[in-house]
Parts: structure tokens; C-alpha cells; sequence
């Protein structure tokens, strides 16, 4: 447990920033699930509307240290390689 006045308030910061982590992690993982639905239906459409909000929701996260910046490009190049299988 904290001892010093700037220990809690540091794990008051910690939660806080924890909290808004999740959101924005959980906000994410949705964009990136709207995509993968839509390749997995088929509807290429579908797939590059969804697409169009996940890769700057990514690009977001990992500019936010949410995930490495590396992760989020290998997911944006990997949704956009699965997309454009669609079109063969």
C-alpha cells in the first residue's frame, strides 16, 4: 500500500488512466471486430466502410501507447490484405 501523499496520488493517476485505457482499447477491438465480421460475410463493401474507421482508430491507440506502433500497423496490413483477397 502507498505510504507517501505522492504515492496515492500517483495510484489515483494510475487508475484513472487505467480506466480511460480500457475504454479507448474496447473501442479499438470493436472497430477491428466490424471489419473482421465483414470479411467474414463476404461483402467487401461492408468490409472497406469498416475498414475506413479502423485504421485511423489504430493508428490512434498506438499514438496513445494503448498498443506498439508496430501491432497497430501489422493490423491495418493484415485486415487490408484479407480485404483485398475479397475482390479475387
Amino acid at each position: 500500500m502507498a505510504n507517501t501523499s505522492s504515492a496515492k496520488k500517483a495510484t489515483r493517476k494510475i487508475a484513472r488512466r487505467t480506466a480511460v485505457n480500457k475504454s479507448r482499447r474496447t473501442q479499438m477491438r470493436g472497430t477491428v471486430r466490424s471489419v473482421e465480421e465483414a470479411i467474414a460475410s463476404g461483402d467487401r463493401d461492408a468490409a472497406l466502410k469498416a475498414m475506413a474507421n479502423a485504421e485511423p482508430a489504430l493508428m490512434r491507440a498506438a499514438q496513445r501507447n494503448i498498443i506498439h506502433k508496430n501491432a497497430a500497423s501489422r493490423k491495418v496490413s493484415r485486415l487490408a490484405h484479407r480485404i483485398s483477397q475479397l475482390g479475387k
